[in-house]
């Protein structure tokens, strides 16, 4: 049985090894250890390896010597700034009142600047934020006081709660359950972890998950403004094409009353893309719903519970199927895109497939040596798709749909349309890089299928619908 603990741990000496005696006389083997005192200087995440008994003692023993976090804490950072006479001990008065108030100074900066007063900026560590009204009216009778926005400040006052602190922030921008704070805090570190072994700042890493975060955040709702066009395919067959500025795309091809959408975007934007589909194609909530996915990555799977059908490659059903089992999927094989994904499946809600509602109506490609090979046919309406899948140089999975006779291609992520994304679409796409050190299984093998997807377009002219931005034109003389 493995385990990873968040360890809230005293800031002296001897306290990993009190913690590590405690695994070791349980007989429990500690497989990853992250600790970095300039990120916060309490905090030590430990992934454990043991039996169900072993792990339940410890458990019992780390909360017995205050090691596991206390998630009920109110713990916070109050930056308040006094004006005070700049004279010899004009600070006392507010370090005695700070003392009698048992607060934490984690942060403290001042410097005379020609005048009569000096301005002392003190970051306070409170445990109990009801308490700090009581301070600041006794504070100021002591001298003029006021509050800082900590949050607005723009700089780390504190590193001795960071972990914690950082976590509620985002859980209060998507309203996230306790269980998946504590999931979320876990993953954070572990992408910490794993990128500043690449040489990464941490705080790189934790800004851009913060921002990540707020992009998703701030599209929900009213704000879930996607870019919707519609594209005529045959004199039976359009293509409504939904652009969210978060996630994949969705194309929702309509063919004789029948709907098939490919992808179909983040799981937290449900609601807001039901409105959409319900307000742009009458009767849908009685029509028969098929989904294709072109793979398995969160950002294109996120409503497959709408569906009655979803239609993939044997290679991402099994990535799917692993999921519901709470195994490791495709993606999260690559250590270094394990973090990303996850943070990804807790921010925006994702729940696995009932895999009776997968169909895998194609070739089982396991192994293949080249970037692209035919695995199929797929007719949907007067469409007639040619099916290949790519050797997972995006990930494992992956499919390409080619229909010569109308001209037009399916090509996920394997081929996106770099210059038509919109802003707000090329903000969202920076994070995953950055996160991941590449949105890629294998590069290089990504290009070479790039490059067998144009050269098995016949001549005339095409519209490529990648997974992300607007569709290319092409044309092939």
């Amino acid at each position: 049985m493995k385990k990873t603990y968040a360890t809230s741990m005293p800031n002296h000496i001897g306290a990993f090894l009190k913690a590590s005696k405690c695994f070791a006389a349980l007989g429990i083997n500690i497989t990853r250890v992250s600790y970095d005192k300039t990120v916060d200087s309490h905090m030590l995440f430990l992934d454990v390896d043991g039996t169900e008994e072993q792990i339940r003692k410890a458990d019992a023993e780390l909360e017995k010597i205050g090691y596991l976090q206390n998630k009920g804490t109110d713990s916070s950072i109050v930056l308040i700034e006094f004006t005070l006479k700049d004279v010899p001990g004009s600070v006392t008065d507010v370090l005695e009142l700070i003392n009698r108030f048992n607060f934490n100074i984690s942060y403290i900066n001042s410097q005379e600047n020609g005048t009569d007063f000096q301005k002392f900026k003190m970051g306070l560590h409170v445990d109990d934020p009801g308490r700090i009204s009581t301070f600041m009216e006794q504070a100021e009778q002591l001298c003029k006081v006021r509050i800082i926005d900590y949050n607005s400040s723009g700089r780390a006052y504190d590193n001795s709660i960071f972990y914690s602190a950082f976590v509620r922030g985002l859980a209060q921008m998507l309203d996230l359950s306790e269980e998946k704070k504590q999931s979320l805090l876990v993953f954070s570190n572990l992408a910490m972890q794993t990128l500043d072994e690449q040489g990464l700042s941490p705080y790189r890493t934790f800004d851009s998950i913060s921002k990540f975060a707020e992009l998703l955040a701030n599209s929900k709702n009213d704000q879930f403004i996607p870019r919707i066009t519609t594209h005529s395919v045959s004199e039976k067959t359009q293509i409504l094409l939904i652009e969210p500025a978060c996630g994949s795309n969705t194309a929702v091809i309509l063919s004789g009353g029948e709907l098939l959408c490919v992808d179909s975007g983040y799981a937290c934007y449900k609601t807001e893309m039901l409105e959409i589909l319900r307000s742009a194609i009458p009767g849908f909530d009685d029509m028969p719903k098929r989904l294709l996915l072109t793979h398995a990555d969160v950002d294109h799977c996120g409503l497959m519970d709408v569906f009655d059908e979803i239609i993939v490659s044997a290679n991402s059903a099994r990535s799917l199927i692993r999921e519901t089992k709470g195994e490791n999927g495709f993606r999260e094989e690559n250590p270094l895109h394990k973090p990303y994904i996850n943070i990804c499946k807790i921010l925006t809600s994702y729940k696995t497939v009932d895999p009776s509602r997968l169909k895998t109506p194609w070739q089982d490609l396991e192994h293949t040596q080249e970037p692209l090979t035919q695995i199929g046919f797929f007719d949907f309406g007067d469409l007639h798709f040619e099916v290949y899948e790519g050797k997972g140089g995006h990930l494992p999975g992956e499919v390409v749909l080619i229909d010569y006779k109308n001209n037009i291609a399916f090509t996920g992520d394997v081929y996106i349309n770099i210059h038509g994304l919109t802003a707000e679409q090329a903000e969202y796409n920076q994070y995953a890089p950055i996160l991941m050190t590449s949105v890629d299984t294998d590069r290089l093998l990504c290009g070479e299928e790039r490059t067998a997807i144009l050269r098995r377009l016949g001549v005339g002219n095409w519209k490529i619908f990648g997974a992300h931005g607007a569709p290319k034109d092409y044309s092939v003389k």
